[in-house]
């Protein structure tokens, strides 16, 4: 099974934390700034990569908490 990563998005007047191709929320908060800390905890556990989205839908930030080549390729 392949890893999901998590994605920080806006879920009606809120914040919610949703995995890759998952119609459901893993949790859901009243800010961006609780969903951040729940959704960072989420990808670190999974050691995945964590990506925040802005209010229009864009991605703002993106974590890496996986096992990541070092040197980077390319």
């Amino acid at each position: 099974m392949t890893k999901q990563n998590v994605h920080t998005v806006r879920h009606g007047d809120g914040w919610a934390n949703r995995r890759d191709n998952s119609d459901r929320v893993s949790s859901t908060h009243e800010t961006q700034e609780q969903a951040i800390e729940r959704g960072r905890d989420l990808a670190q556990s999974a050691g995945v990569e964590h990506l925040i989205h802005a209010r229009d839908g864009r991605i703002r930030e993106r974590n890496s908490y996986g096992s990541d080549p070092f040197p980077p390729r390319g």
